[in-house]
């Protein structure tokens, strides 16, 4: 009769245990459902949103080491000035790697493509000199972003 109430006891001291052992991991886990740092889907996009909030307050100045917002606005068609600081852009960045690679310090102004400041006009997009003056910018910030090693 003793042994079938130690094993009663034991029984009841197991199942008490199991159930505070499963209990305890429910609350944790409830808990940290809860917790804002926890990497679960709502703490990332909470994360997610204050990285973008302090980006866009940065002027995302993380791209290419610049703040691509800071190109002027002379006027023109946004095709204008999109054309024109693409081609010098890539111009440039093409020049600037070239002359890192050679190790030549040379001055972009010198360059051809940087005085002419033409390449993919065209009489539709608009005033020439104000191409120009689009490409040059670009060209500048494509250079100094291949001799940067961009």
């Amino acid at each position: 009769m003793k042994t079938n109430q130690w094993q009663g006891r034991i029984g009841g001291a197991i199942l008490a245990l199991s159930l505070l052992f499963f209990t305890a991991i429910a609350l944790s886990t409830t808990a940290r459902a809860q917790d804002p740092n926890d990497r679960g889907a709502q703490g990332r996009r909470d994360r997610n949103r204050d990285r973008d909030r302090d980006r866009d307050n940065r002027g995302d100045q993380n791209r290419r080491g610049r703040n691509w917002d800071a190109y002027g606005t002379y006027g023109g068609s946004s095709q204008l000035r999109q054309t024109a600081l693409n081609a010098g852009y890539n111009e440039g960045i093409k020049q600037g790697r070239n002359d890192r690679n050679r190790r030549n310090g040379s001055d972009y102004r010198n360059r051809s493509a940087y005085q002419k400041a033409t390449k993919d006009y065209s009489q539709r997009l608009g005033d020439r000199e104000l191409y120009r003056r689009y490409y040059r910018e670009g060209y500048e910030n494509g250079y100094n972003d291949g001799q940067n090693g961009y």
